[in-house]
């Protein structure tokens, strides 16, 4: 199943075209795309049974947003493939790199993003939005909590993410629009293996990455397992997977976004968003 939000409502995408969610319940469910993950399991059981594909309409891509446009906490992953450790030279970690993106960077899967200075990023990742409440959950048992997957940059302004003596990250990750992600969500059971998607990313046509989640350090169950334990992991709740090799500050000589590319990032059986830069 497809979910996301389109033009600020709750929407269920088909073959036929976008439904409505609000007006295909009778108003069972808020049009608000955030709030429907406190009711992920009725929702979900009820659109298995009651979407119908004369309730669908057309739509444009350029309309849709983000599909968890306002969660309550947004986690990043850093150095989750052992090619992108290798490539930054940085050692294989023992146990997942954690950091915070601010739910106020968050945008649309097709959007305008002003550059922040001469060395922004590009950092292509799986994002996975939480469904149900998760707290000491053991890896077996995490996809359990996962409402869905979707397509994600961890856009990255590397002058401010590396400017103090003891780098933090999130700040140089959370300017606004620097975390676009969708196009939709997709559900886990759509996936033959949810843990192996082919994921990439191009600026101007030109392949920067290329990869699969297979190839991460600590999968998504692990993830999350770590995560909770930790802390309560709340509907909603959005986790930045981490990125593969490829990322242009690893380059000789580096590249980084300039005003006018165009980038492009894709997950097999998910879609994909473009994001056009501009300057200040």
């Amino acid at each position: 199943m497809r979910i996301g939000n389109l033009s600020g409502r709750l929407t269920v995408f088909t073959d036929a075209g976008a439904i409505d969610v609000e007006k295909a319940g009778g108003g069972r469910f808020s049009a608000d795309p955030q709030s429907v993950y406190e009711q992920w399991d009725a929702f979900t059981a009820w659109a298995a049974e009651a979407v119908s594909a004369a309730d669908a309409v057309p739509f444009a891509m350029e309309d849709l947003d983000a599909p968890a446009p306002r969660p309550r906490q947004v986690f990043g992953i850093g150095v989750n493939y052992q090619a992108h450790a290798s490539e930054a030279k940085l050692e294989t970690p023992e146990f997942p790199v954690v950091f915070t993106k601010f739910p106020t960077s968050i945008t649309g899967p097709f959007s305008e993003v002003v550059l922040t200075g001469p060395r922004v990023d590009w950092e292509a990742e799986l994002v996975v939005v939480i469904g149900k409440p998760a707290r000491n959950v053991p890896a077996e048992r995490a996809w359990d909590h996962v409402a869905g997957l979707t397509v994600g940059q961890d856009i990255s302004d590397r002058t401010e993410q590396m400017k103090n003596q003891m780098p933090q990250w999130s700040l140089g990750k959370s300017f606004p629009g620097y975390s676009p992600m969708g196009p939709w969500l997709v559900t886990p059971d759509e996936f033959a293996d949810p843990d192996d998607l082919d994921l990439g990313c191009t600026v101007n046509g030109a392949e920067m990455q290329r990869s699969a989640t297979s190839r991460m350090l600590f999968p998504v169950p692990a993830l999350i397992a770590e995560l909770s334990a930790k802390l309560p992991l709340l509907p909603g709740d959005v986790i930045f997977t981490g990125t593969p090799s490829g990322i242009g500050a690893a380059r000789k000589p580096p590249v980084f976004l300039k005003a006018g590319d165009e980038l492009v990032t894709t997950i097999k059986g998910i879609g994909e968003i473009k994001q056009r830069f501009r300057s200040a």
